[in-house]
Formats: structure tokens, C-alpha cells, sequence
């Protein structure tokens, strides 16, 4: 009873004007192994206490003090406004409607949603500002068996007039008592991306950000880890924090560490330039950030975050894989017919493929797509190609046993494309400037609701084409810059940043509503969207366009840390290789893309026989291992960062009976000694039969025989790979 009169009291003090809470409440959100505590003090700021391992008695936090001066600005509050006594980097920063620029949240109250599944629990903290009708949300949504909390903000602007918010971000996590933080994170480029990167905090402010709105996850991430009071990466051992932010738009992730050695972590759209004019009576709602904890190194933050993906955050995780696949890019390029096409399916399925998909060069006949300086954003098909229509290819691969998929790019324009000389006012570009190309194409505004109308008919009418389209591969390759938006106001233009990940958004529903049984991948340039935002919608991602098996080992490491394996796409490719030209055996190129959703991307007729021979086996004992990939846990055994030049990966499945394990060698080793890879993750007192797999005969004096789990952890196993592209898969089943 005194918890449901608590935010009662509170809230009619806060209507009445009043400047302090009615008492100190503590909140307390947990899951099985965390802990996150807020205090609402009695001037009515909300404070962060703790976030780590789970604390069962919070009551001690009530009384709990930081002994921070009170000249060195204000404590931990849970979302610090710009204004009052807060001079670190505020989560929220707004220029009221009459030009007031302070605001200073005050507590109204909490409560705890109801959900429906009992490992999920939702709280919501009401704050509003102590003179200004501006109101916050923060809505934490805790999953007691993953360890994940996740917090988003809703901002409501009751004024009489337009609030400008120059700074919206989704969270703030405030830690302290520790030593250092070492921070993880992804950096590259386009076909290098998800190169991790390691470095320790210093006091001042470091930032992960984008401005790109469209591939925005090429050369950053919004996602890392924290490791807590050490110089060193551990996938087993001490304190790790990991955030994801769920966003297909610009982000901003700030470390500042203050003159108290506290560490605060901000989160959200990034404000940079994109000051964001809220309407009276409306509501900004930001993305989600996600965290989690463990106790035990990396390696259990990465699994506690694909768990929680698996049930919660991916749009594919309750619904089986995506099947392994032949797609026509490198193969076929824009120059294909019927005959090629076909040809290729027939190849797919004699090599036991699931589904072949048509990418790129399929639409056009004005500006017939031949290359890619036309015919983007005409999406009939190409008469020319195509006579029979996609139905006749569709139907064809249907025969063949396989699925199939289509390839579109519907954001995007080529200037020399009819839907540009219909339309020119729906492209992304700032009045009396010239709209910049990149890769031939233009961008096509989506904070406009009738390019919206459009780019979801884009998705209708190609799944019109056939009842036989399976699988959509939703590009994007070009990103956001000299922007401007026929649809916004002039005194709105820089809502676009914020209102084109929305439109994206809104699209979305739509299309999930109509399609929840089309498989989409995020493909984005190749690593452009790979972030929770999009897999809310997507079954997956294209984690880069560099097929090449060699640059795809750190490529599917650093994408593993945050994004499990049921989400990222890895293909064979041809050898030599089109992006590096590197001649790799075929069995390592296999044994690499296993360890995500396999496919291959070439042409089947340029392959010898032995290596489609090879193919068959491959794709034959990747199905006998699959659901392990799929849903089982991942260890990473060392990285292909070790100077070694060896590591593994291995994947177990929930009950602890089956394992696959994939190890590979990276560079040439000499007579140097053979790698020992002490396995994870099995039971210690099962017995497992160990076999390798995709060879003729034993490589190893392990091959076929029965170890305990115990011997598998404490001595392990050491396959004499030490040539460069030496590689092996071991398929461990409980005896």
C-alpha cells in the first residue's frame, strides 16, 4: 500500500508546484545476476546508486551518500538535464518556449508494468522539470535470465509552445568506485569493418558517434564493452559491462570520466547538428539502449547478450534460420539471363543449397539496370533480361527444391532513372545546392510520409512479382551529407536526421504487418546496419562485401563480441578472390563461413569438380551442426588477433550434450609449437565423442575417440595446424 501511495503523493505535490519529492524512495530493477538501483532523493532528483552484480537488500541505499562537494556540481542523477547545478554533458538538453534554456527533472513517480511473461519486468520513472510543463519517461525493461536491462526516454512537451531539444539522448549510466575501465569497440571501414579496438579511458570525453544516418555501422559501432579495473580483455574473467544501442540512424555514445572518477556513459541519436523541434503536445520517443553484466569476462556479456537477441531482439529469433544459400552478385554481377540464372539454381541444389537469391541488375528498361549508373528506383522488371518476369525464375527455383530471394535498394535513386525525372523533389538535398552522388545514387527522403508510401510499394509490389519470393536483401549503399528536405519547414531541417531513422521505422511495421513471413536481410553496403534496430525488422545482416574467407575471421570476431551467429551472413567465395585477390583453399573458405549462416556467392561453373564435390560435404555437415551455430552458446577460444596466429570457435548447446568446434590458422607457424585449445562451456563429467569433420581420414590423435568434458577443459585439444589457411571443424556429441 505504501508503495502505490508513494507516486501519488508525489505526483500531487509536482501538480501543485512543489519543488521536493514526498520521501526518498529507492527503485530497484534486477534481473538474476544484476542489480540497478535508483534513489529519488528528498529534493526530488532521481540518482543512479548502483549498476553491476545483484545486490538483494537495496534498503542501505536510501541513507547512501557520494560526499561529492557540493560545488563540483550535481550527483548521479539518472537523465542530467542542462541546468540547476549539473555541468557534465547532459542527456537532455531543451530551450523551452519562452527561451528558457535551464531544466532541472524532479521525481513524479514509478511503477512497475505489467508484462506477461514472468522473466520480464518493466518500470517507469516519471520525471518533469521543477518549473517548465516538460516531462521525461524512463522506461527500464529488465530480462531476469539474460542480465540484460534495457532504458529508453520519452520526452512530452506540454508547453504552450515548440521546445527545441538540442541534446535527446536515450540513457545515462553513471559508474564508479572502480580503477579503470578498459573499453572495447569496433572501428573500419567499408569491407573491413568490426576491426575491435581496445583502450583504456582517460578523464575527459571520448566518443563512438556517426553522422552517416545511412550505413552508419561501417566505421563505428553502437555498441562496446567495459572491462572494469583492468588493462586487459578477458573473455573469462572479471567485470565486464556491454552496451548496445538499437538505432538505424546517427548515434552518439560518450565515456566521460570526472573529477571524481566517475564514469558516465550517454547513449542515443546523436544531437550533432540535429537539434530536434518538438511540437506542443508531442512526444519524442529515443531509441533503446541495451546493457549488460558479467561477472565472468567477455565471453558471458557476449552470451548474455545473444540470449537476450535470440528471444527478444532479433525480428528472426523465434523463428527458425535463415536457410544456407547461393546469391548471384559475384557470380553474375549485372550480366545474367534466364539460362545464367537457371543454371545457377540447378548448381545451388545439386550442391545441397536451400534457396538462390537474385541480387542486383534484375529492373529497368528505360534505363535498363546494366550497371550501376542506372535504372535504380524503376522497379519493373527488365524485359530485355528477364522475358518470362521473376515468376518464371521464382517458380523455377521453387521446382529445384530451393527457396528464393530478391535483391532492392528502395531509398536510394540513380539520377538517370525515371522516378528522379518524375520526382526530383523527393531527393535528400539542401535548396540552391547540388544533390552529391555516391556510387551513382541519390538519397531519397524518407522523413517525407510519401517516399514512405513509396518505398514500402517498392517491398509490396516486388513480393506482387511472385508468390514465390521467400527472401528480400535490402541494400543500402550510400550514406546521408549535404542534406535538405522538400517536406520539412525551413525551421525544421534538422529534424531530418531524426525523422528519416523514424520514416525507416514506420516503413517497417508496415511491411511486417503485411509480410511477418518474408525473410529480409540488412545488407546496407555490407556492414552498414548491423545494430538492434534493424534486427528488430531484418532475419539478418550482410556483415561486410569483403568475402574473402582470411579478412572475414577478424570481420565475424569483432561482430560475435555484441550480435549472434544466427544474424550474420558468410559466404564462399571465389578463388582468387574479387576484392583481395588471395587464392584460399576451399575447405578453409567453408570452415570460416560456418560459423555464421553459410552461403556462397560465385559461379557454381567456374568450380572444379572437386571443389563442388567438397561443396556437397560441406553444406551436408554444416546442417549437422547448424542449430549449435543457430542457438548454442559461443566461446571464443583466443582471437585472430593472437600473435599465435591460431584461435577456435566453439558454439554448445544449451543442455551441454553437443559442441562444434572451428579452429583455424592465420598465419604460418613454422615447426613452432601445435595450438592447445583448452575447450569451454562442456560438462566436466559427460563423455564426448569427438570427430572431425569434411576429411577422408584421421589428422589428429583425438579423431573418433571418447573424452571426458573434464580432459576437454583442463588439457583440451591440439590439431597440428601451422600453415597458413590450416583449418578444422570437430563435432562433439555426449556419449
Amino acid at each position: 500500500m505504501k508503495k502505490r501511495l508513494l507516486p501519488l503523493l508525489a505526483a500531487l505535490l509536482a501538480a501543485l508546484g512543489c519543488a521536493r519529492a514526498a520521501a526518498p524512495a529507492v527503485i530497484d530493477i534486477r534481473t538474476d545476476g544484476l542489480s540497478l538501483v535508483l534513489c529519488a532523493n528528498d529534493d526530488g532528483t532521481v540518482v543512479l546508486r548502483h549498476f553491476g552484480g545483484r545486490i538483494d537488500d537495496v534498503a542501505p541505499f536510501a541513507a547512501y551518500r557520494t560526499h561529492r562537494r557540493w560545488d563540483h556540481g550535481a550527483d548521479d542523477e539518472i537523465y542530467p538535464a542542462a541546468g540547476g547545478r549539473n555541468f557534465r554533458l547532459p542527456a537532455l538538453r531543451a530551450t523551452h518556449a519562452d527561451g528558457d534554456p535551464n531544466t532541472e527533472l524532479r521525481y513524479v513517480a514509478h511503477e512497475v508494468l505489467p508484462t506477461g511473461d514472468d522473466n520480464v519486468t518493466q518500470t517507469v520513472v516519471r520525471l518533469t522539470d521543477r518549473r517548465q510543463p516538460l516531462d521525461v519517461e524512463l522506461l527500464f525493461t529488465a530480462y531476469a535470465r539474460e542480465d540484460v536491462i534495457t532504458v529508453r526516454s520519452r520526452i512530452t512537451n506540454r508547453e504552450e509552445g515548440p521546445v527545441v531539444l538540442h541534446a535527446y539522448y536515450a540513457s545515462a549510466l553513471t559508474l564508479h568506485g572502480h580503477d579503470s575501465y578498459l573499453l572495447t569497440q569496433l572501428r573500419g571501414g567499408w569491407a573491413d569493418e568490426a576491426q575491435v579496438e581496445h583502450l583504456r579511458l582517460a578523464h575527459g570525453t571520448h566518443s563512438i558517434s556517426t553522422r552517416k544516418l545511412v550505413k552508419a555501422t561501417h566505421s563505428e559501432n553502437p555498441a562496446f564493452m567495459l572491462s572494469l579495473d583492468s588493462d586487459r580483455f578477458d573473455e573469462r574473467h572479471g567485470e565486464v559491462i556491454a552496451g548496445a544501442l538499437a538505432w538505424s540512424g546517427n548515434y552518439r555514445i560518450d565515456f566521460s570520466i570526472d573529477e571524481y572518477d566517475v564514469l558516465t556513459v550517454l547513449a542515443g541519436a546523436n544531437p550533432d547538428g540535429a537539434a530536434y523541434t518538438l511540437d506542443a503536445r508531442k512526444t519524442l520517443a529515443t531509441p533503446e539502449m541495451i546493457y549488460t553484466y558479467s561477472a565472468e569476462g567477455a565471453g558471458r556479456a557476449s552470451r548474455n547478450l545473444h540470449d537476450w537477441a535470440r528471444r527478444y531482439g532479433i525480428r528472426g529469433g523465434k523463428r527458425g534460420h535463415v536457410p544456407t544459400l547461393l546469391n548471384s552478385w559475384e557470380g553474375a554481377y549485372f550480366s545474367f539471363d534466364e539460362k545464367t540464372l537457371c543454371g545457377m539454381i540447378d548448381d545451388a541444389a545439386e550442391m545441397g543449397l536451400e534457396m538462390f537469391v537474385l541480387d542486383d541488375g534484375w529492373f529497368g528498361n528505360k534505363y535498363p539496370r546494366d550497371h550501376d549508373r542506372a535504372g535504380l528506383g524503376d522497379w519493373e522488371v527488365n524485359a530485355k533480361k528477364l522475358p518470362g518476369g521473376i515468376d518464371r525464375i521464382a517458380s523455377y527455383a521453387h521446382e529445384r527444391g530451393l527457396k528464393f530471394g530478391i535483391w532492392i535498394e528502395p531509398e536510394m535513386v540513380n539520377p538517370q532513372s525515371e522516378l528522379a525525372e518524375r520526382h526530383p523533389d523527393w531527393v535528400v538535398r539542401a535548396d540552391g545546392r547540388e544533390a552529391t552522388q555516391i556510387r551513382n545514387q541519390w538519397l531519397l527522403d524518407m522523413a517525407n510520409p510519401a517516399v514512405q508510401d513509396f518505398v514500402f510499394g517498392v517491398f509490396d509490389r516486388t513480393l506482387a512479382l511472385s508468390k514465390k519470393i521467400d527472401y528480400i536483401k535490402w541494400d543500402a549503399n550510400r550514406h546521408a551529407e549535404a542534406f535538405g528536405s522538400k517536406y520539412l519547414p525551413a525551421d525544421r531541417q534538422s529534424n531530418f536526421w531524426v525523422d528519416y531513422a523514424e520514416g525507416l521505422r514506420k516503413v517497417m511495421e508496415r511491411i511486417r504487418a503485411k509480410y511477418p513471413d518474408v525473410l529480409i536481410q540488412a545488407c546496407s553496403s555490407g556492414g552498414g546496419r548491423v545494430e538492434y534496430g534493424a534486427l528488430k525488422y531484418f532475419d539478418e545482416v550482410w556483415t561486410s562485401d569483403d568475402t574473402e574467407a582470411l579478412s572475414r575471421a577478424r570481420i565475424q570476431y569483432g561482430t560475435s563480441l555484441f550480435y549472434p551467429a544466427a544474424v550474420i551472413g558468410a559466404h564462399v567465395s571465389a578463388s582468387p578472390n574479387h576484392q583481395s585477390g588471395n587464392v584460399i583453399p576451399i575447405k578453409f573458405r567453408f570452415d570460416m563461413a560456418a560459423t555464421g549462416r553459410l552461403g556462397m556467392e560465385l559461379q557454381p561453373r567456374q568450380m572444379s569438380d572437386a571443389e563442388r564435390d567438397f561443396a556437397r560435404r560441406a553444406i551436408a555437415s554444416y546442417k549437422e551442426f547448424r542449430d549449435l551455430v543457430e542457438e548454442g552458446d559461443l566461446y571464443r577460444i583466443g582471437s585472430p588477433y593472437d600473435p599465435s596466429g591460431t584461435f577456435a570457435t566453439m558454439y554448445v548447446s544449451k543442455d551441454r550434450r553437443r559442441a562444434v568446434v572451428m579452429a583455424y590458422c592465420i598465419r604460418y607457424r613454422g615447426h613452432t609449437p601445435v595450438p592447445q585449445f583448452r575447450l569451454e562451456g562442456l560438462d566436466t563429467a559427460t563423455h564426448y565423442k569427438v570427430r572431425e569433420l569434411n576429411v577422408d581420414h584421421a589428422r589428429c590423435w583425438f579423431d573418433g575417440e571418447v573424452l571426458t568434458g573434464a580432459f576437454l577443459h583442463h588439457e583440451g585439444l591440439n590439431p597440428p595446424l601451422q600453415r597458413l589457411y590450416d583449418s578444422a571443424v570437430y563435432l562433439l556429441e555426449a556419449q
